[in-house]
């Protein structure tokens, strides 16, 4: 009888939870909510900011992708292009403190106040809840969510993972897209993509 030895199916299990957690926020779903607390020390739930547009973006300073955009400017651009439309833009770091990438908060605010970010606040969610709950599985991954709740958009943050600094400009921002449509009362062309990165250290 064909056996498979018990590593290897500690593997597919895993695989099995993670295929769950990667589904467990697909558009047009509620979003999950969830409380966390930010840099500053302040606590900060989602449902608060119902009847709004709401971006989370999941970050890394460890990362060189993150590194990548935030280096030619393309992420606080965006936060500061919806920002002035009332879109509230929340960063959220999933990673473990045990991990070397960790940064503790007064790091991580000290890292995004030198590259001029601009988004309402940043999260930590530390035991990797909310993460897992969006599916969220690299740094940068973004999410859309509409001002009923519910999620507009889950993945990459453009159409180009290799690009340069340069090529980053010019790519097709698919979180740019999905709020110009959402926020225009039209379908989202393009609501899942596969997110590139770095994988977020749970």
């Amino acid at each position: 009888m064909f056996r498979i030895a018990a590593p290897a199916l500690i593997s597919l299990f895993s695989a099995a939870l993670i295929s769950v957690a990667h589904a467990a926020a697909a558009p047009g779903q509620p979003a999950p909510d969830f409380t966390l607390t930010t840099t500053e020390g302040k606590p900060a739930k989602l449902s608060d900011y119902k009847g709004k547009w709401v971006v989370l973006e999941w970050t890394n300073p460890g990362c060189p992708f993150v590194q990548r955009h935030y280096g030619a400017k393309n992420m606080q651009g965006l936060q500061q292009e919806f920002g002035g439309k009332q879109v509230v833009w929340l960063s959220v770091n999933s990673t473990n403190p045990d991990n070397p990438d960790y940064l503790k908060p007064a790091a991580l605010d000290d890292w995004m106040h030198k590259q001029g970010a601009a988004q309402k606040a940043v999260l930590m969610d530390e035991k990797g809840e909310v993460g897992r709950a969006y599916g969220a599985r690299t740094t940068p991954q973004m999410v859309v969510i509409t001002p009923e709740g519910k999620l507009s958009y889950n993945g990459a943050i453009d159409d180009k993972r290799a690009a340069s600094m340069d090529e980053t400009k010019t790519a097709h921002n698919y979180v740019r897209a999905a709020l110009t449509e959402g926020m225009a009362g039209k379908p989202v062309a393009v609501a899942v993509s596969t997110p590139y990165g770095c994988s977020i250290k749970y």
